[in-house]
């Protein structure tokens, strides 16, 4: 490819770097920007606090949170679903009403022009000759003639400005779903973990603090982002993926209570990133914007 100087402004070559410096001024096209690990929470981090677990607990789909965390989410989603649906139904109260109101005001005038009809029948119909007669002479040029003198042309008028509609609101759905996948979520649902904790000897750093907090109930592996890991539904004990593989999936029984597992009773926890491409979570994320075609 061509190159030209930083400050040249005659070349026909319009190279990468100025394209993205373009697009990050302008803000038009999709903004695309790679994140790095400290982006990312840990795998054994709630998914709504982003903090280390006290409680943990999985969904079916491997997602972790914090006991504490998601039951108050299940509640706050109840409550909010509750709120909907009493809305919803204050609205469908209201235009069933407006329907019953408009029903009866047509019967009404049905009704009346059916007494005058009966009543005066030459008078109703002159009144229907003369209404014919002036629409098959067209509308007329005045606006403030007949029927039309209420519509004056000063729309700026706040008697006269349209309103605007009320706005509908849609049945809610009665389900709660989880924050993560938009999948039901029921509180029988989750699975108690318990994590094995490292015996690294240390009893003044706190649990927290330490970069290694857990390890494999089976095989000691020190577990992390970099490690797939899985949680064993009998026990809600966490071993890696190599240790499911290469021993537990032979017999397909529990090793810490030796109960009788199932493929339903392993849960592949959901990990985050170590800061490459193809480990764990995407590191890249996108803004769309607006963008001009040819």
């Amino acid at each position: 490819m061509t190159r030209h100087a930083r400050n040249c402004t005659a070349g026909t070559v319009y190279t990468y770097h100025e394209r993205k410096k373009d697009t990050k001024m302008s803000g038009y096209g999709t903004q695309k920007l790679r994140v790095g690990k400290d982006s990312v929470k840990d795998f054994d981090c709630c998914c709504l606090t982003l903090q280390p677990c006290k409680n943990p607990v999985v969904t079916p789909q491997g997602y972790l949170f914090d006991k504490e965390a998601i039951l108050e989410y299940i509640l706050h989603q109840k409550r909010e679903i509750a709120r909907k649906l009493k809305e919803f139904e204050k609205q469908k109260h209201k235009v069933e009403d407006e329907m019953k109101e408009l029903a009866a005001a047509e019967q009404r005038t049905r009704t009346s022009n059916f007494v005058q009809q009966e009543t005066n029948p030459i008078n109703s119909k002159h009144e229907a000759d003369k209404t014919a007669a002036s629409t098959s002479a067209g509308p007329s040029l005045n606006n403030m003639a007949g029927t039309e003198s209420k519509n004056l042309p000063s729309f700026w008028i706040p008697s006269l400005t349209p309103a605007a509609a009320p706005t509908q609101v849609k049945k809610p759905d009665e389900k709660v779903r989880c924050p993560m996948t938009g999948q039901v979520l029921k509180m029988k649902d989750l699975i108690d973990v318990k994590f094995t904790p490292i015996n690294d000897r240390d009893t003044k750093t706190s649990l927290i603090s330490k970069t290694a907090r857990y390890v494999c109930a089976v095989t000691n592996d020190v577990l992390g982002n970099s490690v797939p890991a899985a949680v064993l539904k009998t026990s809600g004990k966490v071993v890696t993926i190599e240790c499911l593989e290469k021993i537990i999936k032979k017999d397909m029984v529990d090793p810490t209570n030796n109960k009788k597992l199932t493929e339903k009773d392993i849960i592949h926890l959901n990990r985050g990133a170590t800061g490459f491409a193809s480990t764990g979570a995407k590191m890249t994320v996108a803004k769309a914007g607006p963008s001009l075609m040819a």
